[in-house]
């Protein structure tokens, strides 16, 4: 089996949509076939791993804690844009989950060595 190289870009707020959620469903999936994976998380996307998420009152389960398990699945390229960190008010502190903090070029460089880019 080829591998190749899937860029992951998470673009959409946690909850509301089902974008983050299928994304995360489909990286596990690829991950189960030792596809080589990198996540970047986008504008909104950042919320996915914002600590103490509390969605008791939407009711449906928070899931950014799964991210923290991608490395057990070998995906431990995790970036997020720091544009888009800064402009919610975030650090990464804030950040349920290790990642590498990137700035908007070196994203553009990064999808242009992939494969395949798939945005959530």
């Amino acid at each position: 089996m080829d591998v190749k190289k899937i860029l992951h870009v998470m673009r959409h707020a946690p909850h509301g949509t089902v974008y983050t959620y299928e994304g995360l469903e489909m990286i596990l999936m690829m991950a189960a076939y030792e596809q080589d994976l990198t996540v970047v998380f986008i504008g909104d996307g950042v919320y996915a791993l914002k600590k103490e998420q509390d969605t008791t009152d939407i009711g449906v389960k928070g899931y950014a804690r799964t991210f923290a398990a991608l490395g057990d699945y070998d995906v431990e390229k995790l970036y997020v844009d720091r544009i888009s960190l800064e402009e919610r008010g975030l650090t990464e502190e804030d950040l349920e989950v290790g990642v590498e903090i990137l700035d908007s070029e070196t994203i553009g460089r990064l999808m242009k060595e992939q494969d395949v880019v798939i945005h959530h």
